[in-house]
């Protein structure tokens, strides 16, 4: 890895023009990727030779060069800030699934709703990869073919650090939202969803919940209809409480072995109970 400053090969006149609100990384140092498919996603393209010069698009990414980023069904494109007075255009190409391709992907997600459900949640379940696989697809490029990458920057090396800077964007992207992972394939969120849905038969309205608290009166405003008996209640009336012998108590514990002047405690106390509430002695 060069020691160099991430301006220093710029071939015109130095450091980069600083981008006021340009996008840039979260990350200031280590791993940029923080789940499994965004890694996943930097591995690949260090499988396929790109990896040797990310490294120099991560200061790039950092610095916030990238003026503005637009990703679509099989390409990403990007403008770049270098130290020209006009911003590089770097585009990344990926190959798109077609119509017989995603009609089988999505048969296959529409059959195990829990593949839709956690990318709403804001994941995606590592099996997913297999399961495309066993499609014959593949979710991430597979093979130098599947990637395609230019720049107008002067730099002869491919991926130069503005194609380099936008690798490591797409990954923070793909850590926010799974679902541009499967955009760049083809799909995009709204009509993938719309598909699944029509897939399983399951209207809109079911299919999207609702809000937290859309729909729904603060529950100071509702205290007098927060309960309601149902139809099998409502009926009953008010339920009088069961009528029970006050020494009913009594036939439940096991009998005492004291007297008192010969008389067992336990009848004794039958008796002072059968009193205190009213009751004539049986």
């Amino acid at each position: 890895m060069s020691d160099q400053p991430f301006w220093a090969d710029e071939g015109f006149s130095g450091r980069p023009r600083r981008v006021t609100g340009g996008i840039q990384i979260n990350s200031t140092r280590g791993s940029v990727a923080r789940t499994w498919w965004s890694a996943r996603f930097i591995a690949v393209l260090e499988s396929l030779g790109v990896g040797g010069r990310l490294a120099r698009g991560k200061s790039y990414a950092r610095a916030g060069q990238i003026v503005s980023l637009s990703l679509d069904a099989g390409a990403v494109v990007a403008l770049v800030q270098g130290s020209r007075p006009t911003p590089y255009k770097a585009r990344i190409g990926v190959s798109t699934w077609g119509k017989e391709e995603w009609g089988r992907a999505e048969q296959a997600l529409a059959d195990d709703a829990w593949y839709a459900a956690t990318l709403l949640a804001g994941g995606m379940p590592p099996e997913i990869e297999e399961l495309f696989a066993g499609l014959g697809l593949a979710l991430f490029p597979a093979e130098p073919r599947d990637l395609s990458m230019d720049c107008t920057c002067p730099d002869f090396a491919v991926p130069c650090k503005h194609l380099a800077a936008v690798f490591y964007v797409l990954a923070e992207r793909f850590d926010a939202d799974p679902f541009e992972v499967l955009a760049l394939r083809g799909r995009d969120r709204e009509t993938l969803l719309a598909n699944l849905r029509t897939r399983r038969g399951v209207t809109s309205a079911a299919a999207e919940p609702a809000a937290p608290g859309e729909g729904t009166p603060p529950l100071a405003d509702a205290l007098d209809r927060f309960f309601a008996a149902g139809p099998a209640l409502a009926d009953v009336g008010r339920l009088a409480p069961a009528v029970t012998s006050p020494g009913a108590l009594l036939d439940q514990v096991p009998e005492l072995s004291i007297e008192v002047r010969g008389h067992r405690v336990t009848d004794l106390l039958r008796v002072a109970y059968h009193e205190l509430h009213g009751y004539p002695e049986d």
